[in-house]
C-alpha cells in the first residue's frame, strides 16, 4: 500500500531539489547575466528536473514534453560552455522552453491546489510564449518567468499533494 505521507515527502525534495540548484542561476540573471558557472549550475538544474518531471500527475505526451525540455536545455548548457555560438545554444535553449511551458502548464493544470494550477500555468506560458518573441524582446522579458518557476517549485513542496490512487510507480488507477 502507498504511503501518502512518504510519497509526499519524496515529492517536496524532489520539488526542493530544482528551486535550490536554480535560484542561484536566477539571481545571477539579474547580476551578471554572462557569469561563468551559471551553465554548469544551469545543467545540474535542469537534470534534478527528471525526477519531478517522473513524479508529477500529467498525461504521457506531456511528461515527454518535460523530458524533452530537459534533453534541450541540457545541449544548450553544454553547447555554451563549449564556446558554440551564443545565437545557435540560445535558440536550442528557447526550442526547450517550448516544451517546458507545455510539461509545466500540463502538470499544473491536473494538479488539485489552485496556487500550483494560477502558478504553473502563468509561468508556462510566459516561458513558452517567450520563444515565439526571443526575436524581437530582450532576454529581460524572460526573467520573471526565472522568478515564477522559483515560486512553482515553491508552491509544489509546500501544496501539492498527490492523488492516492496513483504513485511514481504506477500509471493506471488501482483496482477497485
Amino acid at each position: 500500500m502507498l504511503d501518502p505521507g512518504r510519497h509526499y515527502a519524496g515529492l517536496r525534495l524532489v520539488a526542493l531539489l530544482p528551486l535550490l540548484l536554480f535560484l542561484p542561476a536566477v539571481i545571477a540573471f539579474f547580476v551578471d547575466p554572462d557569469v561563468a558557472w551559471g551553465e554548469y549550475l544551469g545543467v545540474f538544474f535542469h537534470l534534478s528536473i527528471l525526477f519531478l518531471v517522473s513524479r508529477l500527475d500529467a498525461a504521457s505526451w506531456a511528461k515527454a514534453a518535460g523530458y524533452g525540455w530537459v534533453t534541450l536545455d541540457v545541449l544548450a548548457g553544454i553547447l555554451m560552455i563549449n564556446g558554440v555560438e551564443y545565437d545557435t545554444a540560445w535558440a536550442v535553449r528557447l526550442g526547450g522552453h517550448v516544451l517546458a511551458g507545455v510539461w509545466i502548464v500540463a502538470s499544473s493544470l491536473v494538479s488539485r491546489s489552485w496556487p500550483v494550477r494560477v502558478v504553473g500555468v502563468v509561468t508556462g506560458v510566459w516561458l513558452a510564449g517567450y520563444s515565439f518573441v526571443g526575436a524581437v524582446l530582450a532576454e529581460e522579458f524572460l526573467r520573471p518567468a526565472g522568478i515564477m518557476i522559483l515560486v512553482w517549485f515553491a508552491l509544489l513542496a509546500i501544496f501539492h499533494r498527490d492523488d492516492p490512487m496513483h504513485s511514481a510507480t504506477t500509471t493506471s488507477p488501482a483496482p477497485a
